[in-house]
C-alpha cells in the first residue's frame, strides 16, 4: 500500500513542479516578456533573412567601373521576382526552373552571377542589350543570341557594361544564361561615398528609380 503513496506523491510534486514554470514563463512575469522579446526577435530575423533570399536583395557598388549610371557606394535594390524566382539548379537536387517566368527585356539593368565564378560570389550589373533570336555583331562577325527555341539548354542574353571603363560583359563573357541572371534592378536605396566618413558622403540618390 505504500507504493501508490508514492506515486501519488510524485505524482503532485510534478504537476506543482509543471505550474511554478508555467507561472515563471507567463507574459506578465518578467522573465516571460523577456523570452517573449527573444522569440519575436528570431522570428524578425527569420522573416527577414527569407524575405531577403526570395524577394529582394541590396547590392553595393563597389568601384567606378559602372559610372555614370552609378556611383561606389550605391546600395541598389535587386528585385528576384522580375523574371519569376529561381529555383533549382547547379547547387541544388531540382533541376533549374523559375516561378512565375516574366520575359527579361531590352534596356533592363539585370544583376547577374559572373560565369567565371562558380560559387556565385561575384555579382555583376549589365544593361540587356540582345534577346534570344537577336543578332549581334562580335568583332566583325554576326551572331545570333541562342535559346531553348535554337535546341539551346537555356535562353541566353547579351548584356552590356553600363560604363566604358567597365569592360566586363558580353564582349568578354560571351552569351549569359539565363540561369545566371538573379533579377532586374529597381532601386537605389541609398547611397553613401566610400571614401567619406560615416556623417558625411551621403548623396542625394535616396529610393532613385532605374
Amino acid at each position: 500500500m505504500d507504493n501508490p503513496e508514492i506515486i501519488t506523491e510524485n505524482g503532485g510534486r510534478v504537476e506543482a513542479r509543471q505550474t511554478a514554470l508555467r507561472r515563471w514563463l507567463s507574459p506578465k512575469t518578467t522573465a516571460g516578456r523577456v523570452l517573449l522579446f527573444i522569440v519575436h526577435c528570431l522570428l524578425l530575423v527569420v522573416l527577414v533573412f527569407a524575405f531577403r533570399m526570395l524577394a529582394f536583395t541590396v547590392y553595393t557598388v563597389d568601384g567606378y567601373g559602372l559610372s555614370p549610371q552609378f556611383k561606389a557606394g550605391d546600395r541598389v535594390l535587386v528585385n528576384r521576382w522580375s523574371y519569376g524566382l529561381r529555383v533549382g539548379g547547379d547547387k541544388s537536387v531540382f533541376d533549374y526552373g523559375r516561378l512565375c517566368r516574366r520575359q527579361i527585356k531590352k534596356g533592363d539593368i539585370v544583376a547577374f552571377e559572373d560565369p567565371r565564378q562558380k560559387n556565385g560570389s561575384k555579382v555583376l550589373l549589365c544593361r540587356c542589350k540582345a534577346v534570344p533570336g537577336d543578332t549581334v555583331n562580335v568583332n566583325g562577325k554576326t551572331m545570333v543570341v541562342p535559346g531553348l527555341k535554337d535546341c539551346a539548354d537555356a535562353d541566353y542574353f547579351w548584356l552590356e557594361a553600363l560604363g566604358e571603363g567597365n569592360p566586363t560583359d558580353s564582349r568578354q563573357l560571351g552569351f549569359i544564361s539565363e540561369k545566371r541572371i538573379i533579377g532586374r534592378a529597381t532601386f537605389i536605396v541609398y547611397s553613401h561615398d566610400p571614401k567619406q566618413s560615416l556623417f558625411k558622403g551621403w548623396r542625394n540618390r535616396l529610393m532613385m528609380s532605374l
